[in-house]
């Protein structure tokens, strides 16, 4: 394991959402576990007129985010992580002399023998990201000469490739791309990560990762609510940039990838760039009009509650055109993946949440069994993200008896099982790489902006393009019915349930 050096992490935005939601609870459970170094320092830093004490109170010791994930033997503990927090009110605005917050950093470092390490995390709007890197650099707090500097900085980052660009020249003016750390939570998430370990730690699924045994990828996220409390924001983003252009293009650029040289950053961000960049981007109407699909989830019951449309939610235009359903069909110019489809779909009020990858097998080239069952019941290989993480192996047995009916079985492995084993949640990980600076799974700026670069254009044909649609689905179901439309000729979407295993058992009735 990485030594985790002294240091203090300065989280600006702290009075807000992020900050008690998920980023405390998690450093709380890296200091329970012990990953967190002997001397370490949380400096919250915002506009809000809070002390020290108001800030423990806030974040830590009334925290329902963080009772409400304790045990009983935590709370002791609790008391003890608390002492680590401090604050500093910045005033009215974030774009000020950040001297006196440098002089408190400097003194909690003489303190605590931090070492001048310091992680600076931008949970703020982007728009004030380039000005806090400035106002950092004015007092040098972005020099490595003694000690290590680090920028993290939250998503959304960009708007469209052209604010993208400009946001990485901002920050890259002050902070080195080396320093820099662009945070996507689902690159935490363990079973993300196993795409890896399950492509090229195994014999059993590497030669066969191509087009020559591969028919077709499909990757669904779905989730169960709607845009809830974040109507204005989500109105002026939609599915494609919330969901698609960030989380996941990067899982689509982990199946992608060659294998690296190495299982070290950069070699795996370099690979994950060059995937990135081989996805064919579609320029022609024609094409974009039969490869992508936009929808909006309307007024439905569920479980015999009326659930609001879209656009009666909070904050939404009444005759807004922003998508809660995309879905996408592309293909990779390299040839690994050559004319193998790729479909890819997120979307909002779906029948459960769930997100997951399904590597579509091609069948047997000469099917002896063809009239025993087996049609269209190809080999595959389902890896579950979220809920009920998992892998599940789809394959054809024989049913006992006379002749050759086949049945197509289950192999599965469940995270669950790993009893003893403690999986960390995203941002346990995440913030523990960065703290030992290593950059695995943080977005480099040309994979960023290699990314907007295909989703750019789809964006402009549903602004601009002619005779473009926003279809409709009940909020509840698997979106509108003519996105099976995109896989004609192969079949339909896999609609999962909660549960990996999709026996009868465990179908979702939608």
């Amino acid at each position: 394991m990485n030594k985790t050096e002294n240091q203090m992490l300065i989280i600006f935005g702290a009075s807000g959402d992020l900050t008690a939601r998920k980023l405390v609870p998690a450093l709380f459970n890296l200091f329970r576990d012990g990953h967190v170094p002997d001397n370490f320092v949380v400096l919250g830093v915002s506009r809000s007129n809070l002390t020290d004490e108001a800030f423990r109170k806030k974040v830590v010791l009334e925290s329902e985010y963080l009772k409400n994930k304790a045990t009983v033997k935590d709370f002791g503990l609790i008391e003890n992580f608390s002492k680590n927090l401090f604050y500093e009110d910045l005033g009215e605005n974030y774009d000020t002399s950040y001297s006196s917050l440098a002089e408190r950093i400097g003194d909690l470092n003489i303190e605590f023998s931090i070492g001048n390490n310091y992680i600076f995390y931008l949970s703020t709007p982007p728009s004030l990201f380039e000005a806090i890197s400035k106002n950092l650099t004015e007092q040098g707090l972005n020099d490595e000469t003694e000690g290590f500097k680090r920028l993290i900085v939250e998503k959304p980052f960009g708007y469209d490739l052209e604010t993208a660009k400009n946001l990485n020249k901002g920050i890259q003016k002050y902070f080195k791309e080396s320093q820099i750390y662009r945070i996507d939570h689902y690159l935490g998430k363990e079973t993300v990560q196993n795409l890896l370990v399950t492509r090229f730690a195994n014999s059993i699924f590497e030669p066969l990762w191509n087009r020559n045994y591969i028919h077709h990828v499909e990757i669904t996220n779905a989730e169960s609510n709607g845009v809830e409390l974040r109507g204005g924001y989500y109105d002026n983003s939609g599915a494609l940039r919330d969901m698609f252009q960030n989380h996941l293009l990067q899982i689509v650029s982990l199946i992608v990838m060659e294998p690296p040289i190495a299982a070290n950053a950069q070699e795996i961000r370099n690979e994950k760039v060059k995937a990135l960049r081989s996805l064919r981007i579609m320029k022609d109407e024609k094409t974009l009009n039969e490869n992508t699909i936009r929808a909006q989830y309307v007024s439905s019951k569920i479980n015999g509650e009326v659930v609001k449309g879209y656009r009666e939610e909070k904050d939404v235009n009444p005759e807004s055109k922003t998508e809660t359903y995309a879905a996408i069909k592309f293909f990779v110019d390299n040839w690994r993946w050559k004319d193998v489809p790729f479909y890819v779909r997120t979307a909002k009020r779906m029948p459960t949440k769930v997100t997951e990858v399904v590597i579509h097998f091609k069948s047997p080239h000469h099917q002896i069994f063809q009239d025993s069952g087996m049609l269209n019941k190809a080999n595959k290989l389902i890896i579950r993200i979220q809920p009920d993480e998992g892998i599940l192996i789809k394959f054809g047995v024989k049913v006992p008896g006379q002749g050759f009916k086949v049945e197509r079985a289950n192999l599965d492995f469940y995270y669950s099982s790993l009893q003893e084993t403690h999986v960390m949640e995203a941002y346990e990980r995440l913030l523990l790489d960065a703290m030992q600076g290593d950059a695995t799974l943080y977005a480099r700026a040309d994979e960023v902006e290699a990314a907007w670069a295909f989703v750019d254009p789809i964006l402009d044909y549903w602004k601009n393009g002619k005779d473009v649609r926003v279809h409709g689905y009940s909020a509840g179901a698997w979106g509108p019915k003519n996105a099976d439309e995109l896989i004609e000729g192969i079949g339909t979407w896999r609609n999962p349930s909660e549960n990996l295993a999709d026996d009868p058992g465990y179908c979702v009735i939608c």
